[in-house]
């Protein structure tokens, strides 16, 4: 007997379940200029959803839409089956954070986190209850009676959060919820984040220009751009599999080569790439014609560097020589920029994974070296 797939983890992948968000050829204009462009999206309940791009791309436009705070200038957004486009905010199962917290400065902490049911008239039994309860979950009970200008950041952060989620919304929406904290600060809080999430169940969409933040909160990303979606997959399918070069430039770095693909069979392609000592033999067929023009994406933490030439030194396949540019030690790892065919930088990610007997690195600046790779690390694109 066949066993049914278990999708509990990835519910867009299960052909019959229903998205508890739909946005449906939405478009926002502002007089001549469009901020969203005709989008879809389907977003499940329980994901943690992340709106990824740069500044004016559209994704806090869709997101204020989200909230009824901006109208669609024509689709339609539906949230648990209902039609949201005439429903005013405060009647929509939502919720929003903002960037800026908007904490009330005069209201100790456990008064900013209650404002909200108390303004929706809940009895006051059960507002100390919810609010108790909320303020343990987000570790802030022992600073109940503190105002906000006497909490870091993080505590803050937190504050906006349990007064947000205090209300049990069905989705709660969030536009850079880190983006005023620190790196060390921001790297902790989004465990935090997420922990919080996964024991509420409560459907989040976060909007963010941070690439990592993405990666490491949501269970899925779209990446827009102006006003468009280029893709939409978890964060490994984003990262190991761009469908275009907009998408392996945005996500982390990569190295493009420009070619053709000089012959395409059953378990292989092989792409001629402009650089006279360089071929790409990619592992898995492809459904592109010979002599198509392509683009190689090729990231850097996948190119091996040596000063000693690999097993493969006398074939043009997988391997390139150049000379070092630059080095960027970062501790963890290095970092490498490599000069091939005249000015082209290829870049290359090294962990240092032994200490060194010495100071002196073991690659230096101007010194000629043999970068390769394996079968399986290039993408090849064709946009």
């Amino acid at each position: 007997m066949t066993q049914s797939p278990d999708y509990s983890e990835r519910p867009w992948m299960d052909p019959e379940a229903e998205p508890f968000i739909k946005v449906q050829s939405v478009s926002k204009h502002f007089g001549d200029f469009t901020a969203v462009d005709s989008v879809d999206l389907e977003i499940y309940k329980g994901e943690l959803f992340c709106l990824l791009g740069g500044s004016g791309c559209g994704k806090s436009t869709l997101l204020r839409m989200l909230a009824g705070f901006e109208t669609p200038s024509s689709g339609t957004i539906l949230i648990d089956g209902q039609n949201m486009n005439d429903v005013p905010p405060y009647e929509r199962p939502v919720n929003m954070m903002f960037q800026s917290y908007a904490l009330f400065p005069h209201m100790t902490v456990e008064k900013n986190v209650a404002y909200g049911l108390k303004r929706d008239r809940v009895p006051g039994d059960e507002i100390e209850q919810r609010v108790s309860d909320m303020l343990a979950m987000v570790e802030l009970t022992q600073f109940a009676r503190r105002k906000p200008h006497q909490l870091s950041g993080g505590q803050q952060q937190r504050v906006a959060l349990a007064r947000s989620l205090v209300k049990q919304p069905k989705v709660l929406l969030l536009d850079e919820p880190l983006g005023a904290l620190d790196k060390r600060l921001r790297d902790q809080t989004q465990y935090e984040l997420m922990n919080i999430q996964e024991q509420l169940g409560v459907t989040f969409v976060v909007v963010t220009h941070d690439q990592e933040e993405a990666m490491t909160l949501s269970t899925r990303i779209a990446i827009m751009d102006a006003g468009r979606f280029m893709q939409i997959g978890t964060p490994t399918e984003i990262y190991e599999f761009p469908t275009s070069r907009v998408v392996a430039n945005f996500i982390g770095n990569a190295n493009m080569f420009e070619g053709r693909i000089i012959e395409n069979g059953d378990d292989h392609v092989i792409v001629e790439s402009k650089h006279p000592d360089c071929e790409f033999y990619i592992d898995h067929g492809m459904s592109i014609p010979e002599g198509t023009k392509v683009w190689v994406a090729l990231r850097p933490e996948k190119v091996r560097i040596s000063k000693d030439s690999p097993d493969n030194a006398d074939s043009r396949t997988n391997m390139i020589k150049g000379m070092v540019h630059d080095i960027g030690y970062l501790g963890g790892s290095s970092t490498y920029r490599v000069q091939v065919d005249g000015d082209h930088l290829v870049e290359i990610t090294s962990p240092n994974m032994l200490r060194p007997k010495e100071a002196v690195p073991p690659i230096d600046w101007d010194q000629e070296v043999y970068l390769s790779w394996d079968a399986s690390s290039s993408v090849v694109l064709t946009k």
